[in-house]
């Protein structure tokens, strides 16, 4: 389901809409305030959020595969456990990106596993037990900001820098998981992921320390210079992918944003494919979107990764520090 318009309402004009569902908001919120009263599994390794407030894609994985190149180069076992959003696997299993599938253990862990040894665990704890008895030296837990289950020794939220925090209200009234003064107060570091002009229209006070991240193509030595395009994403934000493609010089087309994680069926890729050819351009998608493409596609459609730039890690560094990682 796509996100209602009024959730990008600013926080001091919410919409009517958000005043009439404030009550079931009010409830909702409740509700994770009492889960998150519970004490979480306390593991001997270090274990590291990479989460959210706001519901949908901010950026969460970029992050989690930044942090897991600077972990390694600091020397730690890294190995990450997911809930495997989309997977039918209830786990503790270990990914194998030439065994699994997305629809076994959803597209994220698969595009982890590539880097660093994850887990798709329902149950976070067991999959942070697993991590640690196979080795860990550190754990970096993809999501589960609000999940109690294991105790969180750094806690990063990942906030999209141009749409914010939205109305600032929780579900169904907006687009917060919670109150936004309780998830900023259990938050170590606030990272915002977007170009300088929206980390510099980034308003909402926080109480602690801010990192400003963006999202760069990287280098594959393909020539996107003039190329004719017809690009889709079924990721949180469909926008950021066609920018950064467009940034490239690719000329775009055609574009169709999909839902996040959105299966691809081989009616929607024949679809996708006939509207390509008819403006003689190439399907071109994001990297997380093409770990769900059926084995015949792979061949037809080019794929754009990017990775995370954060401008000034000093505050990550200090973090890390801290936990003698």
């Amino acid at each position: 389901m796509r996100p209602p318009v009024f959730w990008k309402n600013p926080p001091d004009a919410p919409g009517w809409q958000a005043h009439a569902l404030a009550p079931l908001g009010c409830l909702y919120a409740r509700a994770t305030a009492k889960r998150l009263r519970r004490d979480g599994l306390k593991l001997p390794v270090p274990i590291i959020c990479v989460g959210n407030i706001n519901v949908g894609g901010t950026g969460k994985t970029p992050t989690a595969l930044a942090l897991i190149a600077l972990l390694q180069a600091r020397g730690a076992v890294v190995h990450v456990v997911s809930r495997g959003y989309g997977g039918t696997l209830l786990g503790p299993v270990q990914v194998n990106p030439a065994h699994h599938t997305a629809a076994e253990v959803g597209d994220e862990p698969i595009l982890l596993a590539l880097q660093a040894p994850t887990w798709v665990a329902r149950d976070r704890a067991a999959g942070a037990n697993a991590a640690a008895a196979a080795g860990a030296s550190v754990i970096i837990l993809d999501d589960g900001f609000q999940n109690p289950a294991v105790h969180k020794d750094l806690s990063l939220v990942v906030v999209d820098a141009a749409a914010g925090f939205g109305n600032a209200r929780p579900l169904p009234a907006g687009p917060l998981r919670e109150t936004l003064s309780a998830g900023l107060a259990r938050a170590d570091l606030v990272l915002t992921i977007g170009p300088d002009v929206a980390q510099t229209r980034f308003a909402t006070p926080l109480p602690c320390p801010r990192l400003q991240g963006q999202l760069v193509p990287l280098e594959t030595g393909m020539p996107w210079q003039g190329l004719r395009t017809f690009a889709f994403a079924g990721i949180g934000n469909p926008a950021k992918f066609f920018t950064s493609l467009e940034s490239l010089g690719a000329t775009i087309v055609g574009r169709e944003g999909l839902d996040d994680h959105q299966p691809l069926s081989d009616a929607l890729m024949t679809r996708l494919a006939a509207q390509a050819r008819a403006l003689n351009a190439r399907l071109v998608t994001t990297e997380k979107d093409a770990i769900r493409l059926p084995d015949h596609w792979r061949a037809e459609v080019l794929v754009l990764p990017v990775r995370l730039h954060i401008r000034d890690e000093s505050p990550l560094i200090a973090a890390l520090d801290k936990l003698s990682l």
